[in-house]
């Protein structure tokens, strides 16, 4: 059991299979993009799944969501996510993408064993699409939401950052669609994550602001603390249901106190909190000819030293210095 000073069990994993990303997304790096990770720091897909396989037979993880970077990427996925729902127990599977490759890779996933995808679009806007990313990939992304729907990688749900001046007028527009085509959409507050460290909590868009704006255009019904357990997304009901959108408030409503995450980069750390400044190597233990036992039990002690809360509320709040691309979401 990965359990922290503070009662908290960690029983969801975030995998981020590669650092790599094909679009150049403002609130995440620059333009130019990143020094990446030469290709011997990253993990295997050997390593991957056993690392994961500790996880899930000995550590009490119950769902692994595959991220990046953008994880698509990975040349070894499907084979990757075939291995992992193979394992027993059986954990539930998810992937969060940029939706680029979806369209030719959803089937593919689906029939390997994934459960579900989270798929980023922040704007029904073309131009805006292209501002925000730099890329010109908007077409892209809606047909590859399409083929993961047709493929039942079900629920969808669509993650949106709002940012001001640029998309921050479209969140009634976007929940409009969403529902429309039966996906699951939730706001997620732009958090300090970016490679240029240019994040200003002043201006962002909250919580607050989204849900009045959608307030606008429908009827919101909280949905509950029973119904939400740990997931970071509170969520309401649209107009008496059944769709729901979620919001993300990781700086203005923190949920600190019932996280139940771990992660493990591309290069095989492992991150308590996606906004800690402190790893664990567990590639080194890995690569050295450690048995599962001592793996497990390197990941136990980082997991007990895991702090209180992310402190974005501190003024001392030092952010990480990887990017988001790095670390996963």
């Amino acid at each position: 059991m990965l359990i922290d000073t503070y009662g908290r069990v960690a029983t969801d994993l975030r995998v981020s299979l590669t650092d790599r990303c094909n679009l150049r997304c403002t609130y995440c790096m620059p333009e130019e993009g990143l020094q990446w990770l030469a290709k011997p720091d990253l993990l295997t897909d050997d390593e991957i799944v056993r690392l994961v396989g500790i996880a899930v037979t000995s550590l009490g993880v119950e769902e692994v969501r595959f991220t990046g970077g953008e994880p698509l990427l990975r040349p070894g996925l499907v084979g990757i996510v075939e291995r992992v729902a193979a394992l027993e127990p059986r954990p539930q599977t998810s992937l969060t993408t940029n939706g680029i490759g979806l369209r030719r890779t959803a089937a593919a996933l689906k029939a390997a064993g994934l459960d579900r995808v989270n798929v980023s679009l922040d704007t029904l806007r073309p131009d805006v699409f292209k501002t925000l990313t730099r890329r010109d990939r908007h077409r892209d992304v809606i047909d590859g939401l399409h083929a993961a729907r047709e493929a039942g990688l079900t629920p969808v749900k669509v993650n949106s950052v709002l940012m001001p001046g640029l998309n921050d007028d479209e969140a009634p527009d976007l929940l409009a669609w969403a529902v429309e085509q039966d996906y699951e959409l939730r706001f997620i507050e732009q958090m300090p994550l970016d490679a240029q460290h240019g994040w200003k909590r002043d201006g962002m868009i909250t919580a607050g602001d989204i849900l009045a704006s959608l307030r606008t255009r429908f009827e919101l019904t909280p949905e509950g603390d029973e119904e939400r357990g740990s997931a970071p997304a509170e969520r309401w009901l649209v107009d008496g249901g059944p769709h729901r959108v979620g919001v993300i408030a990781s700086v203005t409503r923190p949920f600190c106190a019932a996280c139940d995450r771990t992660r493990l980069t591309a290069d095989g750390q492992i991150r308590t909190c996606l906004f800690a400044t402190e790893e664990t190597d567990l590639r080194a233990a890995l690569r050295s000819g450690a048995p599962d036992e001592a793996i497990a039990r390197i990941w136990k002690h980082a997991m007990w030293g895991k702090k209180a809360g992310a402190g974005l509320d501190d003024p001392a709040f030092v952010q990480p210095d990887r990017p988001m691309s790095a670390i996963g979401g």
